[in-house]
């Protein structure tokens, strides 16, 4: 019998007190103290948070906000970014022993908390076929066996190489590099899933996929639209940034669903003022917007802008193409097609868009909130109109802000990590290694799954990251792993996707951000990418938790050294100095020129950004407004709209504790927050266990045994923890486009648990 690959459908005992009407405080700083103190020991953990995102540090491996370019505090970090340090130091191990306890099967019924919390990974392992039980591999024989599979294949194209968002610089380019002399461009990442559609938009209209502003434009600008995105939780280092802006004068606007507790008043707990309770509110308003009530809300600022006669006509004119077949459509659509389709009043649209038109400069910043639809590159593309017909971008204080999830997911990106990498670059790459990459694109994440599905695709290799529990349809994923004659995972510590194996199965453990890199020619550092285009340093120096343990880059050359029989790359010479490899990005990639000698400058450099000097490098040579119609979800009686987000005890997929203090849960993960008129007409009472049940083209799909909470959130939306709610994500729901997975709009129904 095959493991479960959903969490275990069990309910904890759940506690619900209201939701907390402001972020962070003293309660984060004990609550970080206490995971650090009971994973790590005060000596450790103090030792690794007196580095964390410093200049002579190590980059926090949670979420990719980035650090200030002058002085920073002593206490550079986030309630998560503690978390984070403190599950990759924790003093607690899994060896030979654990996995001589436990079978698969029985790890398989084990929560994803306490997966993550058994601890750090000593020593590469193997799930042999028909095995129970993962069993100790030597390194050389874990690379032997990865080689034997990849040759095997029929073709490159068989094999499929993930990556996640926490991959160095060094090892992402590594990994492509070897990728492509193997002869495939299968490389789907976790960009796939979240911040492609913001890729896809951006490129298309200003010539980059990447944000416009630097940390100091968010502090100082006049006016922060913030749409889709729940700092408080995702990206608490943001608050501290939010509080200037209000400080400085700057209004901010939330448009979300839920007003999320991160946008409603910061409590900063380095200040008198927050260690006394006091905080300082955030948003001046907030827009409770339907899920995917965007794109209207987005249309009904431009009219607004159009009819105050607010527009940039020089800079329209100068930098700009498309306007007047925008124009056109805009002044086409109406307020009534706005106000049904958002679920906001014209009065609250025409507030939002007074400020934005009165503020001198203005910044929008998103995430997940907009990136996960079916018409997200399309949403994207309004917000960029909007900056357009203002001519707030381009300038100090002005642009556009993708906030990315994970701390290096948009370097492994600018490292090659993609399925369909320019020819600039594989032409670059090919003149530098002296062969010929392939040109045929890859796959993508959703592609992968479905590859995999059908049989064609004999290999998995994920560098980072819980590809199962990351990605839609969970038991469909799962499926799609069982066929594969190999996967092997890269990793840190143990979580669920290591359960769900091909016919064999590796896991190979690397060092973690904190730990010293000792190779060959002395200690490493890597670097890593953040938000705002800056490449910096990273060097631990913590003892590693295993003397099994090797690097990601060393990793990775141990792949490549054994698999490809014919390759000028110096592999070894590359795993023993990390100053080679970035030698030649610097010959491959531009901005990277003199690379070695930049990045060990405190705080690192900003890579080019065309944007910030008003030069666009598109189709067009100029910044393209796009036609983006309305596309509005119909839902039929008794349908709802659900969401997919995270607790606030959670980074990603890897869970820290049972816990949402912000929304007010304690001691549960299998809940879906519900509107109170919606619970009524269904008569579902407040915390009654129910099932969830998505719908998409005639298909069905069942998540058992959650407990409704009502909650503030607008009628015919709801919200759901992943990664115990993906199995309801469809896998053929798709973003236009970008083809990433339309984790925040689900078609549900809900009715009484049969299995309460």
């Amino acid at each position: 019998m095959q493991p479960d690959p959903e969490p275990p459908r069990q309910l904890l005992d759940l506690k619900r007190s209201a939701p907390k009407d402001k972020a962070v405080g003293t309660k984060a700083v004990t609550n970080s103290l206490k995971h650090v103190n009971q994973q790590a020991g005060a000596n450790r953990g103090a030792k690794a948070l007196y580095r964390l995102n410093q200049k002579h540090g190590f980059d926090c491996p949670s979420c990719a906000w980035p650090d200030p370019d002058g002085e920073r505090s002593s206490f550079e970090f986030c309630e998560n970014g503690a978390k984070a340090v403190a599950t990759e130091t924790t003093k607690k191990r899994v060896d030979a022993a654990f996995f001589a306890q436990y079978s698969v099967a029985e790890l398989a019924q084990k929560s994803d908390f306490w997966l993550n919390d058994a601890g750090r990974l000593t020593e590469p392992l193997l799930l042999d076929t028909a095995a129970s039980h993962y069993r100790p591999i030597s390194w050389d024989d874990a690379f032997d066996l990865i080689a034997e599979e990849l040759n095997a294949a029929a073709s490159p194209n068989e094999s499929i190489f993930y990556t996640s968002g926490r991959a160095s610089n060094e090892a992402a380019f590594l990994y492509q590099l070897f990728v492509r002399q193997y002869g495939t461009n299968n490389l789907p990442d976790c960009s796939n899933m979240c911040h492609e559609s913001s890729g896809a938009a951006l490129n298309e209209t200003v010539g980059i996929g990447k944000g416009t502003v630097t940390l100091e434009d968010i502090e100082t600008t006049d006016c922060l639209l913030i749409m889709g995105q729940n700092p408080g939780t995702n990206h608490p280092r943001m608050l501290t940034s939010l509080e200037k802006t209000v400080e400085n004068g700057g209004k901010i606007i939330s448009v979300n669903p839920l007003f999320e507790t991160g946008l409603r008043a910061f409590s900063h707990p380095q200040k008198l003022k927050g260690v006394l309770g006091k905080a300082t509110p955030l948003a001046s308003q907030h827009v409770p917007v339907r899920l995917n009530g965007d794109l209207p809300f987005l249309k009904g600022m431009l009219k607004s802008v159009i009819e105050a006669d607010a527009i940039d006509p020089a800079f329209i004119e100068t930098y700009t193409h498309g306007y007047e077949s925008f124009l056109a459509k805009i002044n086409a659509v109406t307020w009534k097609e706005i106000t049904q389709q958002s679920g906001v009043s014209e009065k609250e649209i025409r507030a939002a868009a007074n400020t934005f038109i009165q503020a001198k400069d203005a910044i929008t910043c998103w995430a997940m909130g907009l990136t996960q639809h079916h018409n997200a590159v399309a949403t994207i593309r309004e917000v960029v109109n909007l900056h357009l017909i203002t001519g707030k971008i381009g300038r100090p204080k002005s642009g556009l802000c993708p906030v990315r999830g994970h701390s290096n997911v948009q370097g492994d990106r600018s490292m090659g990590v993609w399925e369909k990498m320019p020819e600039s670059f594989l032409a670059a790459l090919d003149k530098e290694f002296e062969f010929t990459s392939p040109r045929k694109h890859g796959y993508d994440a959703v592609d992968s799954i479905e590859a995999m599905l059908a049989g064609k695709a004999r290999v998995f290799i994920g560098l980072g990251g819980n590809f199962l529990s990351a990605s839609p349809d969970t038991h469909a994923t799962a499926a799609a792993m069982r066929q594969c004659q190999l996967t092997a995972h890269i990793a840190t510590k143990l979580n669920r996707g290591h359960l769900i194996t091909g016919k064999r199965g590796l896991i190979l453990p690397c060092l973690g951000r904190t730990e010293a890199d000792l190779q060959k020619s002395g200690p490493q550092f890597v670097t890593v990418e953040d938000s705002m285009g800056v490449v910096h340093k990273s060097e631990g120096r913590l003892e590693p938790a295993s003397h099994q343990l090797k690097s990601e880059t060393a990793i990775v050359c141990g792949i490549a050294r054994a698999t490809l029989t014919e390759t000028r790359v110096p592999w070894l010479a590359f795993s023993e100095n990390y100053d080679l490899i970035r030698e030649c990005i610097q010959r491959v990639i531009p901005g990277f020129q003199d690379f070695n000698a930049r990045v060990r400058k405190p705080g690192g450099f900003y890579l080019p950004n065309g944007v910030k000097e008003r030069s666009f490098q598109t189709a067009t040579g100029k910044a393209n407004f796009t036609i983006n119609p309305l596309s509005p979800i119909s839902l039929e009686s008794g349908q709802l709209l659900l969401q997919t987000f995270r607790s606030h005890d959670q980074f990603n997929t890897t869970i820290y504790g049972n816990n949402d203090r912000y929304r007010g849960i304690k001691n549960e993960r299998r809940v879906i927050f519900l509107n109170k008129e919606d619970m009524a007409e269904r008569n579902i009472a407040p915390e009654q266990p129910v099932d969830i049940t998505s719908h998409f083209k005639g298909e069905t799909r069942t998540a058992k045994l959650f407990l409704a909470i009502p909650y503030d959130t607008p009628k015919g939306c709801a919200a759901a923890y992943y990664p115990e709610a993906n199995v309801l994500v469809p896998l053929g729901a798709r973003a236009e486009t970008s083809q990433t997975p339309i984790s925040k709009s689900v078609i549900i129904t809900i009715a009484p648990s049969s299995h309460a």
